[in-house]
């Protein structure tokens, strides 16, 4: 609660602070290169659903490329680079489909965008996304840090599938991994066969994981559909982040939540 308490005094801060009339906060396309958390909307700071990651939003200034994540979906779209400087154009923006339980924060988001016609820079960790006439920054977004490192991976986890919950529910074993990050080894359970396999990251990327022809054993069993979704899966990984509440999301290279790896009690 304190952590919380504490990120939406700074949320509130920036918020006091930011406006987007000042020719001061004037800014060129390459001020928003990078990634960006979203970190209020209109005015009030974003706090992601239960069991989602913090939405981000991603600027590649020399390709035009636009990506990113809602919490629920992952975000894709193009970058105008002979804009006029400071002018943007965010309508355009696509999504994957996923239906999750809770999609405030994805929605807020997508109508904000609608209105996004420029941008400021705040200061160096802040950029701000404004209408074609209002003072006040219609999306603040806040540089993006790892939020998570790959050491927290090291142990046991139970998985899940984020679009099915109960998939494992009848199963004669619980799916997990042993991710043993040091070895850069895997072990575990996809259901009924034992699995095993490398770990691979990219040292440029602190988000980046991928398991590469997971291995298992060929005992046949009642549902074999199931573990054949957690191999399958597995296979597509690419990278890692936190969730909210303490879990992690595994994801393919479209960004798309794949696993969740849930902290064995």
């Amino acid at each position: 609660m304190k952590k919380t308490s504490v990120f939406l005094c700074a949320a509130a801060m920036v918020a006091g602070l930011s406006s987007c009339a000042s020719s001061k906060n004037a800014a060129v396309l390459t001020d928003i290169s990078g990634e960006w958390n979203v970190v209020e909307i209109r005015g009030a700071a974003v706090v992601p659903a239960p069991g989602q990651r913090f939405p981000f939003i991603g600027f590649n200034t020399e390709t035009g490329r636009v990506s990113g994540h809602t919490g629920c979906n992952s975000l894709v779209g193009t970058l105008d680079l002979n804009a006029e400087p400071g002018t943007i154009d965010m309508s355009r923006i696509g999504s994957t489909r996923m239906i999750c339980e809770d999609m405030t924060v994805e929605r807020n988001i997508f109508a904000a965008l609608t209105q996004v016609k420029k941008y400021v820079k705040l200061d160096e960790e802040h950029i701000a996304l404004c209408g074609k006439s209002t003072k006040r920054p219609v999306i603040v977004l806040k540089r993006k840090e790892a939020d998570a490192t790959l050491s927290e991976l090291d142990g046991h986890w139970n998985l899940e599938f984020p679009d099915d919950k109960t998939a494992f529910a009848n199963l004669e074993k619980t799916p997990f991994l042993e991710l043993k990050i040091a070895d850069k080894r895997l072990h575990g359970n996809a259901g009924c066969n034992i699995i095993n396999g490398a770990i691979v990251t990219d040292e440029n990327n602190a988000a980046s994981i991928s398991f590469p022809q997971v291995i298992s054993t060929m005992m046949a069993c009642p549902n074999m559909d199931v573990e054949n979704r957690v191999l399958k899966a597995l296979n597509s990984v690419r990278t890692f982040g936190r969730l909210t509440g303490g879990d992690f999301g595994l994801y393919d290279e479209s960004d798309n939540l794949v696993l969740i790896l849930k902290r064995e009690l």
